[in-house]
């Protein structure tokens, strides 16, 4: 992969700003669960209870910050979520320090975070259009990708180590302080828009209806849409089961899971490198389902992982599944932003938000009972076996034999060429 868009100051900073704050999340990711695990002795259906209060923010705000978000400067918007994330997060560590932690504030601070989160995500992916334009969409996302990838391998073994150096809590310290040196690198942007003019008509119901039509009026933007709210749905209950797996029932030790987490990482670098290339082998449509067919057959593999080499060969699914992930993400995310017209971004994208990830916290909640109700174990193949559901909407669509993908900016109009 060339140099490309690196060239460019202000992308370097928004790179930059990635790398940290996605490692420091990387650390939050494995540290919050495990201070659930380890520190405060959680049960399944608490670990479930905890993951739906991470991602259930995209179901209360989704919609409205979507429209909130077309009426700021994205940039501001980034920067404010970031510093919110810090204060939330710095209260964990805090807290345990005075003796004073329990669940329900975990519970709220992952709630909380993610609201931020909404916020930060749909800001993030409506301001890259204007900071790269629209045609180098596909190398800025798959550079933005090859951040989150590579932090998913080295995150997993700095917060496994951490974990165990330090403790939970003080690991999450350190996810604290990257948000704010990440808000740092974004205040420091040059390229800034101008605030987005509001009409004398602007109502925020309306705005968030015209979010709605322009998505599930168009037939591409549904098939996606199905394709990962169902992905997401059963990597909600695989996710919310695995750490406590891992941990529990075989014991492993933090580091040893940090480790086992770095590997399945390579995957997801691999897939942002391999994206481009794929994309021009198989064609933009074939690519999606193609790619999330190679990410569920690959995930079977992860829970036949046991204390022993079996564990290696469920990394190796987990390799797998994040090369297909990434490549279906990075391919989806610029077709989505390229047919978008400007002053529809933020809603486009909190709504497949919305949509995509507000199966999340029932997928999390779903993990719990089910982990509570028929084991752990017995929940981790529900869940890989419901995976491969996810890419039946995309072969039922023109997407399974489309090479190259375009869209009129009206909802419901597609322009496609084989």
């Amino acid at each position: 992969m060339e140099i490309g868009l690196l060239r460019d100051r202000d992308f370097r900073l928004l790179f930059t700003a990635d790398t940290i704050s996605q490692v420091g999340t990387q650390v939050t990711l494995l540290a919050l669960p495990l201070v659930a695990v380890l520190t405060l002795d959680a049960t399944a259906l608490e670990v479930g209870i905890l993951a739906a209060c991470e991602t259930a923010a995209f179901l209360l705000v989704g919609l409205p910050a979507g429209a909130l978000v077309d009426r700021l400067r994205r940039r501001g918007t980034m920067v404010v979520a970031d510093v919110l994330r810090a204060v939330l997060l710095a209260s964990v560590p805090l807290a345990w320090w005075t003796g004073t932690l329990q669940m329900p504030q975990l519970y709220v601070v992952g709630l909380l975070c993610g609201v931020c989160t909404v916020f930060f995500d749909v800001a993030y992916q409506s301001y890259l259009p204007f900071l790269v334009g629209k045609d180098r969409l596909v190398e800025g996302n798959a550079r933005l990708e090859m951040v989150r990838s590579t932090s998913q391998i080295g995150g997993p073994t700095v917060a496994g180590g951490l974990v165990k150096l330090l403790g939970g809590p003080l690991a999450i310290a350190t996810d604290a302080a990257s948000y704010l040196v990440s808000a740092l690198f974004l205040w420091r942007i040059r390229k800034t828009e101008e605030r987005p003019a509001r009409r004398p008509d602007a109502h925020l119901g309306r705005e968030i209806m015209e979010g709605l039509r322009f998505v599930l009026g168009n037939r591409l933007l549904r098939a996606i849409s199905m394709c990962t709210g169902t992905g997401n749905f059963f990597g909600a209950i695989f996710n919310a089961m695995l750490i406590v797996y891992l941990a529990r029932d075989l014991a492993l030790s933090p580091a040893l899971i940090g480790l086992y987490f770095s590997v399945t990482g390579l995957g997801a670098l691999a897939g942002a490198f391999l994206v481009t290339p794929f994309v021009r082998w198989f064609g933009q449509g074939p690519a999606m389902w193609i790619a999330m067919t190679v990410a569920s057959l690959g995930n079977l593999l992860v829970p036949f992982a046991r204390a022993d080499w079996r564990l290696w060969l469920a990394a190796s699914g987990g390799i797998l599944f994040g090369i297909g992930v990434v490549v279906y993400n990075v391919t989806q995310v610029s077709f989505r932003q390229t047919i978008t017209p400007d002053e529809l971004l933020g809603r486009m994208n909190a709504t497949m938000r919305f949509i995509v990830w507000g199966t999340m916290p029932l997928g999390g909640l779903a993990g719990g009972l089910l982990g509570a109700a028929i084991g752990v174990h017995p929940t981790i193949w529900v869940a890989c076996a419901g995976m491969l559901i996810s890419v039946v909407p995309l072969l039922l669509s023109p997407l399974r034999k489309l090479r190259e993908l375009t869209s009129a900016p009206s909802a419901g109009t597609e322009v496609v060429r084989k």
